[in-house]
């Protein structure tokens, strides 16, 4: 279909259910999804290529910023009650540093975890990164969180591959993430979590 003049919104064009999170999430979430669907037809995409290329292959051309996206879409979701959940983080209580060892004084003063967005236990995270913290989202923070009881189920936004080629390189892309996550198969200590990729 094609898109009439103006309309440059961050569009939802993919998704993957991972350990049966699109059916949790519509099941449990159905407000909060929608909401957070609303909330990213709302960002007027021709406002987010603001970062200049240094690359070589790509020398001056205007590129899609992450930090934009993320702020953009942080300034939808915040007024409607989404808000970064921080969790502390006291790395002395685990494991034990061999005899001869002395740890620095400053040990892990201000470690925290953080997830972007949660409302009413659920968690989402917007990656516009590298592939490894696609990969941590998903198969350790919001396993981490759902065990502390902030979260029940998750989804984590992305761009497709479409998206990510008009951004730095190193930017993962919905495509690869999919895949991996499909041969890697799920873990009975998985979140539910409804992947979205996202296209302008």
């Amino acid at each position: 279909m094609e898109r009439e003049t103006g309309e440059f919104t961050l569009r939802i064009v993919a998704e993957f259910s991972f350990n049966g999170g699109k059916e949790f999430v519509e099941a449990n979430f159905a407000n909060e999804l929608a909401e957070l669907k609303q909330a990213l037809t709302n960002v007027d995409a021709t406002l987010l290529r603001t970062k200049e290329s240094k690359e070589q292959t790509m020398m001056g051309k205007m590129l899609y910023s992450p930090s934009a996206i993320n702020t953009a879409i942080k300034e939808q979701l915040v007024p409607r009650g989404w808000a970064n959940h921080k969790e502390i983080c006291d790395y002395s209580l685990y494991g034990t540093y061999l005899p001869g060892y002395q740890a620095p004084a400053s040990g892990s003063r201000g470690a925290f975890r953080d997830m972007d967005f949660v409302k009413n236990k659920l968690g989402v995270e917007v990656q516009f990164g590298k592939y490894s913290f696609m990969v941590y989202n998903v198969c350790a923070k919001m396993t981490i969180f759902r065990k502390l009881g902030i979260i029940n189920g998750g989804v984590e936004i992305v761009p497709v591959k479409n998206l990510a080629d008009q951004m730095s390189s190193g930017v993962s892309y919905f495509e690869q993430f999919a895949w991996d996550l499909s041969m890697r198969g799920v873990s009975d200590i998985d979140t539910p979590v409804l992947i979205l990729g996202i296209d302008v």
